[in-house]
């Protein structure tokens, strides 16, 4: 794939600023559809397969949802509206309002690519009750299979926005494209990189380029397969050893407050992370997290730098130290099956 970029695309790069819970859902029912992806990956499949169960969601997913994302060439871009970027409510109700006649198209689309179920038909058809029905069936996939690992996928892609947000700030934007990972290469003014689909161009033509670090996806960059909606590119983060959970530590909330604690862990986890990821991975305002940034600041646990609008906090050593604890062997682990097997 090739994204043509022209100096006024250059200017209007960003980087999503929170999860998109609908792309993830999209990665994430790739995942479940085959197995691989190492050790996280094969963990988070057992436990959203055993919930997914539990909570009798099982069987319409795998009816309705992994059927519509298969892991083929195409699946329709209206899985995935751009409104999710604004927070997963949003995303959900921009789904359930998508115009029947598109629904119609994209999913005939589809069928070129992969054979659909009879439990699709009504969805093919364009009715309005099923294309409800299945916003609101994504919707609850979301809350339930992504619960585990929450706080993990905010970890990874704060990381993520963290690493992005340095190059940009110190080496510009074209630095920052060129280590978007592996799988991509800046060749101005082109962003060239591997893709499942085959040979494809987007000119983006002035409307610049939102890029969405991906938890779940895990192989190629992603991209929108029609090129008229708003361009962004879809890529995974780069894996790391999960941090420890927080709430294995008994010492430290005694030592310095358990929201202080948390929010110690939080940048501990990452290699910088914002005052607004903070707030918003604790669970506290932005005054308050702010606050408790400058106390660790002070006492030299964390160092704290700005960048334009943003300021990003970083462990040091010495909080390393203090946080310092060990870990356990994980369980025993049985052979794991795919959504499709179960």
């Amino acid at each position: 794939m090739k994204i043509v970029f022209t100096g006024e695309d250059l200017a209007r790069v960003r980087i999503a600023s929170r999860i998109d819970e609908l792309w993830e859902m999209a990665m994430s029912l790739h995942v479940l559809q085959r197995p691989g992806g190492g050790a996280d990956m094969a963990g988070w499949r057992r436990q959203a397969r055993a919930d997914l169960a539990a909570t009798g969601l099982l069987t319409p997913v795998r009816q309705t949802l992994a059927p519509l994302m298969p892991i083929k060439a195409y699946f329709p871009d209206f899985l995935t509206p751009h409104h999710a970027q604004a927070g997963p409510q949003n995303g959900i109700d921009a789904l359930a309002d998508t115009p029947p006649s598109r629904v119609r198209r994209e999913v005939d689309q589809l069928r070129r690519h992969a054979a659909l179920p009879a439990t699709l038909d009504d969805l093919a058809h364009g009715d309005q009750r099923a294309i409800t029905g299945l916003a609101a069936l994504a919707g609850r996939y979301c809350q339930t299979a992504f619960a585990p690992h929450r706080t993990r996928m905010e970890h990874a892609l704060g990381r993520e926005r963290a690493r992005l947000t340095r190059l940009l700030s110190d080496h510009g934007v074209e630095a920052m494209l060129a280590a978007l990972g592996p799988r991509t290469r800046w060749r101005a003014p082109s962003l060239e990189t591997d893709y499942a689909a085959g040979r494809y161009e987007i000119h983006l033509r002035g409307r610049g380029l939102t890029l969405i670090p991906s938890y779940f996806c895990r192989y190629a960059p992603v991209a929108l397969a029609d090129t008229s909606l708003p361009p962004v590119l879809i890529f995974p983060v780069p894996r790391r050893t999960p941090a420890p959970d927080p709430a294995l530590d008994d010492a430290l909330p005694n030592l310095l407050g358990t929201t202080r604690a948390g929010i110690l862990h939080c940048i501990a986890a990452t290699t910088g992370c914002t005052t607004s990821e903070l707030a918003r991975r604790t669970g506290t305002l932005l005054s308050s997290a702010s606050a408790h940034a400058q106390v660790l600041h002070r006492t030299g646990l964390i160092t704290s730098t700005r960048h334009a609008n943003m300021v990003i906090h970083q462990i040091t050593r010495l909080g390393t130290d203090l946080i310092h604890h060990q870990t356990g062997a994980g369980p025993a682990t049985e052979p794991e099956r795919t959504i499709s097997s179960v």
